[in-house]
């Protein structure tokens, strides 16, 4: 078996990672039909349909959307991103902290950077920008509930919280670190910050980021 054989097993929710890509990018079917040299109608059937197409149309359908077959194919749900060697013509770009507010300000997943009982920890959240903070909900009892109290009040416990964007296809992407207090919102202004947890369950505490400090780094190609 070849190792395109490999991939094209398996592969489920292919339409569904047709569709998160070309809004990824920003692209009508009709643009993504162009790039892969085919009908926009059979993209736009790719898309409602279950199944997966020989692997030359899974291929043009990657390079149009600048990704790999291999995630178009769900085949990398379960390792880490960004394996193998970087691009040889890399370089490493320091962002100012406009361009780093621009990158995170549509919201999405970051990581809280936090000093807890047990030592440094990092736990995934789904966040949202509001009036310039970062907000994102927990759950009371939980860890990063009495762990971000100092317990004196007017002192807030700084941390971190880290944002990035892998282009696993192209070898490039981003990183912005945003520092600062952390508050734990009051209820009548929580409700005003819509931010939706994946991990679901009863997630009723915000905590809000107030930025201090923000850097960030972008790798891309000459």
């Amino acid at each position: 078996m070849t190792r395109e054989d490999t991939l094209m097993t398996g592969t489920g929710d292919f339409g569904r990672r047709i569709s998160y890509h070309r809004h990824r990018l920003g692209l009508t079917a009709g643009q993504v039909a162009d790039r892969a040299d085919m009908s926009a109608g059979y993209v736009q059937h790719l898309e409602g349909h279950l199944g997966t197409p020989d692997t030359g149309t899974v291929t043009r359908l990657a390079a149009a959307l600048e990704t790999t077959v291999e995630d178009l194919l769900g085949g990398g749900r379960d390792r880490p991103p960004g394996p193998g060697s970087g691009a040889a013509d890399a370089v490493l770009e320091v962002l100012d902290p406009e361009e780093c507010l621009r990158l995170v300000a549509p919201g999405g997943i970051g990581r809280v950077a936090f000093n807890s009982p047990e030592g440094p920890t990092v736990l995934p959240v789904n966040y949202t920008v509001h009036d310039g903070a970062i907000v994102f909900r927990t759950a009371h009892g939980g860890p990063m509930d009495q762990d971000l109290r100092t317990g004196v009040e007017g002192v807030e416990i700084k941390i971190g919280f880290q944002v990035d964007r892998i282009d696993e296809a192209r070898r490039e992407g981003w990183s912005v670190l945003v520092q600062g207090p952390a508050h734990h919102v009051p209820e009548d202004e929580a409700v005003q910050a819509d931010v939706t947890p994946w991990a679901g369950g009863e997630r009723r505490l915000y905590i809000r980021i107030v930025p201090h400090h923000i850097t960030g780094r972008r790798i891309h190609g000459l």
